[in-house]
């Protein structure tokens, strides 16, 4: 039985919003970073990053409170305003090829205790507690949890007939996406949609295990003071054949004393391997590999393919135990300073073009993994190996706020 609450957002005013909201912090470049700041002084960017020139020179602590006195800035001024009363929403992003829906609304620290909301990544105890230590100082939170939920046809229907009235939002963000944002204020509506979700044994995180991950470890340092926003923290849920699941491809600066040779040799121990020659070749089942080596695409397929559990049977798992760690010396994969990722959105040739300039010996490609391998480790308290899974939607900062 899973709990969704509505909530008080803040969220921009509707002649401001499509110059408000803005992709998350870290995608920017300097220069993009810089342009934003710079000509739009609506940005939540400004907001995020208050003293974008002179960061690296203040404390965690001043650059906290900093956004903070930013945030309430633009409140002052307008620019964010707050809802009367809690309410749900509805969010669609349209991008070329895809449309993403789903609902904003609070999600339980309880469920997450409880383990109705199901985790399938580890998470780093220095970034959870940065984070909290973010949360707490800022006093808000503006990227939502990504959640997904199992097939509901009757809401599947609610939200295609939810979606013929009027929304609140409608805009364009500079890279062509088409953002629609409706809000759900009826009693009735809400009551509904609770008891939907009532009657869903389990939630999984698909992306966001630092934030839920902070914003548990806020809610039990601050919980006896009587602030019953810490009791949730802010997701957007989305039906599980919605999302979009992108592997993370792998780069290696070099063979780890081998030769070519020697290494197509020791692959084949363990994987049928076929010359590609030039042709950009990828993975289009589980249990086959994409490799780029010395100027030629090969296909790695796995000769033996019986496991014992899904962790073991994970791509990612199995390039590592195969050809990561016995062979290129990779033991750690999060710090190994020898190891880069790639998000399967990246065309292939961003691959074969770092090789070739020579800053990676060998770049692997992975097939995706599927939701329900997701779902199989979450079931079974597993996590994954760092980097295995890229999801999306990716939610606009300044969209919708909760505040703490």
């Amino acid at each position: 039985m899973a709990t969704i609450v509505p909530f008080k957002a803040v969220r921009p005013s509707r002649d401001k919003v499509s110059l408000v909201t803005c992709r998350s912090y870290d995608e920017y470049s300097p220069a993009e970073l810089a342009s934003q700041l710079d000509y739009n002084p609506f940005s939540f960017l400004h907001v995020l990053n208050p003293a974008y020139i002179n960061q690296q020179k203040l404390s965690e602590n001043v650059r906290f409170r900093s956004v903070h006195n930013k945030y309430n800035d633009f409140k002052e001024e307008e620019i964010l305003r707050q809802e009367s009363n809690a309410v749900f929403y509805l969010y669609e992003i349209q991008s070329k090829n895809t449309t993403y829906t789903g609902i904003v609304a609070g999600t339980s620290i309880a469920d997450y205790q409880k383990n109705i909301i199901k985790k399938h990544e580890d998470t780093l105890p220095y970034r959870v507690s940065y984070f909290k230590d973010y949360l707490h100082l800022t006093g808000f939170n503006t990227e939502p949890v990504l959640i997904t939920y199992p097939e509901n046809n009757d809401l599947e229907q609610w939200i295609t007939a939810r979606k013929q009235k009027r929304p609140l939002y409608l805009f364009s963000s500079l890279n062509r996406d088409k953002h629609t944002l409706w809000r759900i204020k009826d009693e009735s509506e809400i009551q509904w949609l609770q008891a939907q979700f009532a009657n869903m044994p389990s939630l999984y995180i698909a992306d966001g295990h630092h934030r839920s991950a902070s914003a548990e470890m806020l809610y039990e340092e601050f919980k006896s003071g009587g602030n019953a926003n810490l009791d949730y923290f802010m997701s957007f849920l989305i039906a599980e054949k919605d999302l979009k699941i992108y592997e993370f491809n792998r780069l290696v600066q070099d063979l780890n004393g081998h030769s070519t040779a020697d290494f197509l040799s020791l692959l084949s121990d363990d994987f049928d391997i076929e010359n590609r020659h030039l042709e950009l070749w990828k993975p289009s089942k589980k249990f086959e590999f994409g490799m780029y080596l010395q100027g030629e695409f090969y296909s790695l397929t796995l000769k033996e393919t019986s496991f014992k559990d899904t962790h073991e049977a994970l791509d990612a798992q199995i390039l590592y135990t195969k050809v990561l760690q016995p062979l290129l010396g990779i033991e750690d994969l999060r710090n190994d300073s020898r190891i880069e990722y790639l998000p399967g959105t990246k065309s292939i040739t961003a691959i074969k073009e770092l090789v070739d300039e020579g800053l990676f010996a060998v770049g692997f490609t992975l097939f995706p993994a599927s939701i329900e391998e997701i779902k199989a480790l979450a079931d079974n308290n597993q996590i994954m190996p760092p980097k295995s899974t890229y999801i999306e939607p990716k939610l606009r900062s300044g969209l919708v706020v909760y505040e703490l």
